[in-house]
């Protein structure tokens, strides 16, 4: 979230910010109830003063009537300052979570608005068929490789099974995304599918609530994790640094889940919005002055992995209407999916500035100065496995209905084509 004192110097910065991103905040409401906590702090540390003061004085007392009179008065003034105290709690109550819901600052150069601007295209271009293309759902029916319909009397919708030579792209994928991540030297990681709702809500989720898209597990602190962005950051929570130590990068591999609610539709069937996907996620604990330059990294990045894969893409600029609270500016890389007749968003990179690092408390010590600061965080996919797969299955896709298998995979999946079984 962002900090209390720069909110109440940069009124007009924090509005404006919140119209474009589509928010709406009361941050009026924010800053009379910041005032009226910074007047009942102040308040309170002058009642508990004088109640020590006046504790202290009772040892001194001449006689047993002053002693008694001082205790009284100790005793109001604890009355006192815990009637303020309770009412500054109920400020606090009311004041964390519009804080919490005020968004990130947006870069300035990232577009004003709902429209996507476009930075670039991959190395691959767009395909060129002579038939009329299948989407995936039809090539993974013919070729076997995907079962929906066992999956949702198992799971409900949503759900599915991989099967054959789709188990093998998937590893193949987590392997070839590890070691493009090994090689610049990331730190490898599998995570935790679960973690406390407190770190949820530092990263930036909502557990609880109508518009959440997250599972969380009754009658506990816990909920299943939409992506590895949220282990990843925990793992360093309330932890403080060193300057030299920044930036650590992390490679992470989780299972995500997501309700991902009102998301049935033609666009979105089949592997597009699922409920469970497996991802390899990159994530940076970097220096202020790293972050730009490491949000350009992982962009580079995934760039890297998906012409590695020969997949054609473009890269979109996201526009503040659509960035999430944490994100100060995010790329998107979209391929393109025969199938669908469009691009679809296969990863996502964000630079968080130290907005999570604030709710997280992570900070780093810079040798020799006094203090502490906020660390930047930064995330972004490596390989999303269920939409890897749609791009996959429909660029390379065959006349025969067959699917060729990219180069880079080859090795783990041990073939160079998938044939029809029926």
């Amino acid at each position: 979230m962002l900090d209390r004192k720069f909110i109440l110097e940069n009124v007009d910065l924090v509005k404006q910010n919140c119209a474009n991103r589509g928010v709406r905040v009361e941050i009026d409401r924010v800053l009379e109830l910041e005032n009226h906590r910074k007047s009942l702090q102040s308040e309170l540390d002058q009642l508990n003063r004088q109640a020590n003061e006046v504790s202290k004085s009772i040892g001194k007392a001449k006689d047993a009537a002053q002693r008694e009179a001082l205790k009284d008065e100790g005793r109001r003034l604890r009355e006192s300052a815990a009637s303020v105290q309770g009412e500054l709690n109920r400020v606090a109550a009311e004041l964390d979570p519009l804080l919490r819901s005020i968004p990130n600052l947006t870069h300035p150069a990232a577009p004003i608005g709902m429209e996507p601007v476009e930075v670039g295209r991959g190395k691959t271009p767009l395909p060129v068929f002579d038939f009329p293309p299948r989407d995936h759902v039809e090539l993974g029916e013919k070729l076997d490789l995907m079962d929906f319909e066992s999956a949702a009397r198992v799971a409900g919708h949503g759900f599915y099974f991989l099967k054959n030579e789709a188990v093998l792209l998937e590893l193949a994928l987590q392997r070839y995304a590890v070691d493009v991540l090994m090689q610049e030297g990331f730190t490898l990681a599998t995570t935790p599918d679960l973690a406390r709702n407190e770190i949820l809500e530092g990263i930036g989720y909502l557990p609880r609530g109508p518009e959440t898209q997250i599972y969380s597990i009754e009658g506990t602190d816990l909920s299943l994790v939409a992506t590895a962005e949220i282990t990843l950051g925990g793992m360093l929570a309330d932890q403080i640094l060193d300057a030299e130590q920044l930036p650590i990068k992390i490679c992470g591999i989780s299972h995500c889940f997501r309700t991902e609610a009102g998301a049935h539709g033609r666009q979105t069937r089949g592997l597009f919005r699922v409920h469970q996907f497996t991802k390899v996620e990159m994530f940076a604990f970097t220096l202020p002055d790293q972050s730009d330059a490491m949000l350009e990294y992982f962009r580079g990045l995934e760039c890297r992995i998906f012409d590695g894969l020969g997949i054609p893409y473009r890269v979109i600029d996201t526009p503040s209407g659509d960035l999430g609270g944490p994100a100060y500016r995010k790329y998107d890389l979209e391929a393109w999916m025969p199938g669908r007749g469009e691009f679809g968003e296969v990863t996502s990179t964000s630079n968080c500035t130290d907005y999570q690092a604030r709710r997280l408390n992570i900070r780093y010590r810079v040798k020799g100065e006094k203090g502490t600061h906020l660390v930047h965080t930064l995330n972004g996919t490596a390989i999303a496995i269920s939409r890897a797969l749609i791009a996959i299955l429909e660029n390379y896709q065959q006349a025969d209905g067959s699917v060729v298998i990219p180069e880079v995979l080859r090795p783990v999946v041990g073939k160079d084509k998938i044939l029809a079984r029926r």
